[in-house]
């Protein structure tokens, strides 16, 4: 018969205590963390250009690396996206078998390499440079083929890696995203790139829907809206803050102008004060001048003002003070601002 062969048992996990652990990690950090702090002092002219060339590209931003440098260039590509600046990723060994024509002469090419020795992306450089496309080229060593070809060069260079075996990218890379993250941040600045800006792309986010959604899109109008006019009876009061389920109703004159606010708070003051819910008169018990706000204003401010006056729920007014809306803190909640 056949000499079964056994299957050879891994080798031992030599144990390793919590406290070394620890220390591990945060030596990582440490490490790391030195990486991308001595970036400060070599950042300089070469930065600056580098930011002048995006800001002046009249195509886009095409970011590319292999490897781990490969999905650092994704991650910039997808932050520069955000804050304002086009771009996108193309993998360099895809670009040699047909995607390097999604590459234009009117884009910037930004290319990132520890080594800046990549093969894949070398053998681009040429026909990007005939192509007549600016590169920045983000490496750790000053005299690589990619960086002495580069129109502009960003050193990420590192003293060592986090890796134990001083094998595995991370000091480099971490590095490498660092200056990704500076360029992003200055085209950012210098685009003036606002708060809004950055919503419309994230539309779908909570930053989004904070940003984005005005009081208009939650509150009720028409024939939702709790009010009753000045002359009107607490009881007529209570029965429109029940058929409406808002917990509150305004008070207005004839010209549906805002006169006050009564809320379920109030209710409740008012018993505990021993009033006759049939003979008091809404205009004995409310809130005069209440705080209202603009139909236009962003969602968030409102819920600024309601925390600030502890309130759970605002009247909506035009330029003229007269009603046009009500909204609560579950209208908000829905509305994903909360």
């Amino acid at each position: 018969m056949p000499e079964t062969r056994r299957s050879e048992n891994p080798a031992p996990v030599a144990p390793i205590s919590a406290a070394e652990l620890l220390e591990l990690g945060r030596e990582v950090l440490r490490i790391e963390a030195d990486a991308v702090l001595s970036l400060v002092d070599r950042l300089g002219p070469g930065f600056v250009q580098a930011v002048r060339l995006i800001l002046d590209c009249r195509g886009r931003v095409v970011v590319s690396g292999i490897g781990k440098s490969g999905h650092v260039a994704r991650k910039i590509a997808a932050t520069m996206a955000s804050t304002g600046t086009p771009a996108f990723f193309v993998h360099p060994a895809e670009a040699s078998h047909g995607d390097l024509g999604m590459i234009t002469p009117e884009d910037v090419v930004i290319a990132l390499s520890n080594s800046g020795e990549s093969a894949e992306l070398v053998a681009i450089v040429p026909l990007l440079k005939r192509h007549g496309t600016t590169l920045i080229a983000i490496t750790g060593v000053r005299t690589s083929t990619l960086a002495t070809l580069a129109d502009v060069h960003l050193d990420a260079a590192v003293e060592k890696e986090a890796c134990p075996l001083g094998l595995a990218p991370t000091s480099s890379t971490t590095a490498s995203l660092a200056l990704g993250d500076a360029l992003a941040v200055a085209l950012l600045k210098a685009r003036g790139f606002s708060a809004q800006d950055f919503a419309r792309s994230h539309p779908g986010g909570k930053l989004g829907r904070r940003l984005l959604v005005r009081v208009s899109d939650v509150m009720h109008t028409g024939l939702n809206l709790p009010k009753v006019g000045i002359d009107s009876s607490l009881a007529d009061a209570l029965l429109e803050m029940s058929a409406k389920g808002l917990g509150m109703t305004a008070i207005i004159d004839h010209d549906h102008r805002i006169l006050g606010i009564f809320t379920d708070g109030d209710l409740r003051r008012v018993l505990a004060g021993g009033a006759d819910l049939r003979s008091a008169r809404i205009a004995d018990l409310m809130k005069h001048n209440p705080r209202t706000i603009d139909a236009d204003r962003l969602a968030a401010e409102a819920v600024q003002q309601m925390e600030n006056l502890r309130i759970n729920g605002m009247l909506v007014a035009d330029d003229d003070n007269r009603l046009v809306g009500v909204f609560n803190m579950h209208d908000l909640l829905r509305a994903g601002v909360l």
